[in-house]
């Protein structure tokens, strides 16, 4: 397998007042392409600012964050954009999508913005509701969709870029244990397909989808376990 996430020595530091906070504080990480990751720890403990680290949306203090071969501290912002556009899918725990949009326009907005033609990101985003079973909801608002829908039209929203990479913040956070269990089967089916999955949980049956737990504790990794699944 391609290695393509590595983190050498990172360390991430928030300065409030006249005192800093280590969010990250040395951490070495290598994901190979197709690995199902899951991220876990206390509240504190550095998943989100792993999570905004390794989704670009954010740059180490220290270290080196390697992406696809790329130092990402070596980007430029429009650069960093065209690297999140083109290589990561984010599936957020309160869904972010747009209260006047229907899912087929709220599925084609990252590809609105990537420059692509509108009959070719509409055709793209219905392909991408059709992987997700939700092809009969296309012309649904978020208002008009079950909390596990509007999770499915989020997780359309990551796909419809082909991206190799899905970052998943808590993606089960605001659902109940029977539409968790059905949006974590969405996640394994996308892993069989090839994707690489990250996803940032306190659960720990959501974990046990991912092939692998990493978990933190102040800032560093406290235990990284394989859990050898034949996924």
């Amino acid at each position: 397998m391609r290695e393509i996430i590595c983190m050498e020595a990172v360390r991430k530091i928030y300065r409030s007042g006249a005192g800093a906070v280590r969010a990250l504080d040395g951490v070495d990480l290598q994901i190979q392409e197709g690995e199902y990751v899951a991220i876990m720890g206390p509240s504190g403990s550095g998943k989100s600012t792993m999570m905004n680290l390794l989704g670009c949306l954010d740059t180490p203090t220290e270290g080196r964050y390697l992406l696809d071969g790329s130092d990402v501290r070596a980007l430029d912002d429009d650069r960093l954009s065209e690297i999140r556009n083109r290589k990561i899918g984010f599936v957020f725990q309160s869904f972010n999508l747009l209260p006047r949009l229907d899912a087929l326009e709220n599925v084609a907005l990252p590809l609105l913005y990537a420059g692509v033609g509108k009959a070719a990101r509409l055709q793209r985003a219905a392909d991408a509701l059709r992987q997700v079973g939700l092809a009969d909801r296309a012309t649904h608002r978020p208002d008009e969709m079950s909390g596990g829908q509007r999770q499915r039209v989020a997780v359309a929203r990551a796909l419809v870029t082909h991206p190799s990479i899905i970052l998943a913040d808590e993606p089960t956070g605001n659902l109940d244990t029977a539409t968790s269990e059905e949006v974590m089967k969405l996640f394994d089916a996308i892993h069989r397909k090839g994707n690489t999955i990250i996803l940032v949980t306190h659960e720990e049956d959501v974990a046990r989808h991912a092939c692998r737990i990493i978990r933190l504790r102040d800032g560093k990794i406290e235990s990284d376990e394989n859990l050898h699944q034949d996924r």
